[in-house]
């Protein structure tokens, strides 16, 4: 007996010695892995009696050069802290920074085999020649005042004056620009452009893009760790003001709301625009195959920018591309009527234009039934 007692003592000991070291078993409590209740949190997760989270508001203008494909860009970011902390620092993510030569994961997902594809050399080769990653031209306070700042990877660390005291905000600018990415040579990219030779055209998928505030919260604080290509991370709620310059003839689809149709639409196209608000039933071409076909042949040489509000959000993406198809398609939701959209060049004809709107708009009904949401919901979309 004394015997099994000791054997079960042994397995409890070090179980706990396991639990203590950071083991990581199939079978282990999953109290240990979440945060303890607190006036933040109660023990269901939901926000407690004095639970708080911090905003960040962004003012931004972007421009793509169609010749270089570089995305420029200037923002300024207004931070609140909500919470309870004096913040003598803030973290960005630097996303674009991830296919950098000196990130610390370059290269694991591309390694040299017995046999390779040209296209495997490719992946192989490219990251090293290919010049990634932001070049951060300046960081200001409101008054233009240079902030000390420290880049490591993904992530940067901008110093402050002074501490930011509980319950007020600081308004700061940064330049930037990186080179936009290639997919044809990215496997595991999220966003950037793809190259059509027939045409001599790109479709730009611009996300990931420009320097956001990382999350600070009262569970962990900084949520400062590295981005890694296939991981994901929360961002802050805020309002967005974006202005987007790119080629005279391209198409822009975006988060947010269009603010000045009048300046980048023809009047043709608002008119469609105007019948897709009314059309509940199925989707109205704002574009069609044969004006984008059109107008992939003519590169105009101007340029144009579109304007987007949205509010309440947690990011902003874009798509920007003269070889769009446009359709649009009006949702009736409990607590206002939003618009359904999808930009698609002919190269996904027909499954795009049979299906794509349809799909986004059940995506729309079915995700505000269940998030019972009554928030807003962004009216310029697409898939």
């Amino acid at each position: 007996m004394r015997k099994i007692y000791m054997m079960m003592l042994s397995m409890l000991c070090t179980v706990a010695w396991a639990q203590d070291k950071g083991y990581q078993g199939k079978f282990e409590p999953i109290d240990r892995l979440i945060a303890p209740p607190s006036v933040y949190r109660t023990a269901s997760g939901a926000p407690g009696k004095e639970y708080w989270q911090q905003r960040a508001d962004y003012k931004i203008k972007a421009e793509i050069d169609e010749s270089t494909h570089v995305l420029t860009g200037s923002e300024t970011i207004t931070y609140y802290n909500n919470s309870p902390d004096e913040l003598s620092y803030l973290w960005l993510q630097l996303d674009q920074n991830v296919n950098r030569e000196e990130n610390e994961d370059f290269g694991e997902y591309y390694s040299v085999r017995d046999s390779m594809t040209s296209q495997q050399m490719q992946y192989l080769l490219r990251p090293i020649e290919f010049p990634a990653g932001y070049t951060i031209k300046s960081v200001k306070d409101s008054d233009g005042k240079t902030l000390k700042s420290l880049v490591n990877n993904t992530m940067m660390k901008v110093m402050l004056p002074e501490p930011l005291e509980p319950g007020t905000s600081i308004s700061f600018s940064i330049e930037w620009s990186y080179p936009i990415t290639d997919r044809s040579n990215y496997l595991l990219s999220r966003e950037g452009y793809e190259y059509f030779p027939g045409d001599n055209n790109a479709v730009y998928l611009i996300a990931h893009w420009f320097p956001r505030m990382a999350v600070y919260n009262d569970t962990e604080g900084w949520q400062n760790k590295q981005f890694q290509k296939l991981g994901e991370f929360a961002l802050e709620f805020g309002d967005y003001e974006v202005e987007i310059t790119v080629p005279a003839d391209h198409l822009v689809a975006s988060t947010g709301e269009l603010q000045n149709e009048k300046d980048v639409l023809s009047s043709t196209q608002r008119q469609r625009l105007a019948e897709a608000r009314k059309s509940f039933d199925k989707p109205v071409m704002i574009v069609t195959p044969e004006e984008a076909e059109a107008n992939e042949a003519e590169k105009a040489s101007g340029k144009k920018t579109w304007k987007f509000n949205a509010e309440n959000v947690r990011d902003f993406a874009f798509a920007s591309s003269r070889k769009f198809i446009w359709d649009a398609q009006a949702v009736k939701l409990p607590t206002n009527t939003t618009l359904a959209m999808s930009f698609y060049p002919k190269e996904g004809l027909p499954v795009w234009s049979e299906e794509s709107t349809k799909a986004v708009v059940h995506a729309v009904e079915v995700y505000s039934e269940m998030t019972l949401s009554t928030l807003p919901i962004s009216g310029w979309s697409s898939p």
